[in-house]
């Protein structure tokens, strides 16, 4: 281990060189070649930033003055709390799409969290400290987790080069299946034989020849809870996981008398085409979970005339607002695909109001964020029902 830890010493030294030329000629915009159309780091690391207010001022002064009770019950969960034996053991997969398994002699200490999901998790669970680098936010972390996020080095980079990564010298990467390309960090298996553990969102776990995997709530669960285990910190992403899964119940617990279940359709407009996110898609397993019934669930694509044609109760419309976008711009441009398109004009869902939007980072690799749609999913699904959810 000490010989390739001097090897990854020799070759980040010869990589400097290579990305001061490199970045000489990026210009000044904080974005590789691949990211122009992303908002430079430097103002997503500003709106990333926690809001400083009188009320925060007290409340930081006030943790000093944490009470003998107080510390009594942070011991006693503290001994409650389940504990993680190493080596610990984790199936995940490769670049190549099979299973990979590795083995961590102790939680990873030196972790580059890449893409919205991948950061959020290790924000939510108390993981600052171990991220040395971050990198590829779309949007704004939740407010509660950006006095954390603030502790973190986020990449001038939106997706950080090989370059930039060897130079960190990780013991981990955390990230989605694009990460780990032949034109992005490399092969899965080739960051193991160097001792740097690689974990992708299982929804984004690639094809193996021509098969692709389902992607499921289920994953995302298991994602959690193998982030849980492998940084000693089980108790934390049961409780993220035991809120979602309490929260479909409650769903379902709700709505057992309804005999005829929506019909749906989970929609991205571009113009005359649309995809469609059906069975095999996280935001169509989540419809399937919550009771809604998938109008079109093998189709991953669909023209006016397959919409029409299955007249679904419920449509909802996906969208993405990035980096300096405007939120609502963005939502309702995608909405009037649906809305003023007269072609749709006889739809159920047009006519009764009920085209939903949902953003994409909700059902798409949506780790923490999948509380947030399920929940929307859920009210879209059944609107007439106080089901008793809050979008936190």
């Amino acid at each position: 281990m000490k010989r390739k830890h001097v090897t990854q010493k020799m070759l980040a030294v010869l990589l400097s060189a290579v990305m001061a030329l490199s970045m000489a000629a990026c210009g000044s915009d904080g974005n590789n070649s691949q990211d122009s159309e992303r908002k430079d780091a430097a103002a997503i690391r500003e709106e990333n930033q926690a809001a400083e207010t009188a009320a925060g001022a007290e409340e930081a002064a006030g943790e000093e003055e944490t009470t003998a009770s107080e510390t009594e019950e942070t011991q006693a969960a503290e001994d409650s709390a389940k504990r993680t034996e190493y080596p610990l053991t984790i199936t995940n997969y490769g670049t190549d799409g099979a299973e990979l398994t590795a083995v961590y002699e102790k939680a990873p200490e030196r972790v580059v969290a890449v893409y919205q999901g991948c950061v959020e998790t290790m924000l939510a669970l108390g993981l600052e400290d171990r991220l040395v680098a971050t990198a590829g936010l779309d949007n704004e972390v939740p407010d509660e987790q950006k006095a954390a996020f603030s502790k973190t080095n986020y990449l001038d980079e939106f997706t950080p080069s090989l370059e930039t990564v060897t130079m960190l010298e990780p013991d981990m990467i955390f990230s989605w299946s694009s990460l780990f390309g032949e034109k992005t960090l490399g092969n899965t298996s080739e960051w193991e034989e160097k001792g740097v553990h690689t974990y992708m969102n299982s929804n984004t776990r690639p094809k193996q020849g021509d098969i692709s995997s389902p992607r499921t709530l289920e994953n995302e669960f298991t994602d959690l809870l193998n982030i849980g285990k492998i940084f000693d910190v089980q108790d934390g992403a049961e409780a993220i996981v035991n809120d979602m899964k309490d929260t479909i119940d409650l769903v379902l617990e709700k709505t057992e008398g309804i005999e005829e279940k929506p019909t749906v359709m989970v929609l991205e407009s571009w113009s005359d085409s649309y995809t469609n996110y059906g069975a095999s898609s996280l935001g169509g397993d989540m419809v399937v979970k919550l009771g809604g019934v998938l109008a079109n669930p093998d189709a991953s694509s669909v023209g006016k005339e397959d919409v029409v044609a299955a007249n679904p109760d419920v449509i909802f419309v996906v969208y993405m607002p990035y980096s300096g976008d405007d939120p609502e711009q963005v939502k309702n441009d995608k909405l009037n695909y649906i809305l003023e398109d007269e072609a749709f004009a006889s739809l159920e869902a047009v006519k009764n109001g009920r085209v939903v939007p949902i953003m994409l980072s909700e059902m798409y690799a949506s780790a923490t964020r999948t509380k947030d749609g399920i929940v929307t999913f859920a009210e879209g699904l059944y609107p007439e029902i106080d089901l008793g959810l809050t979008q936190e």
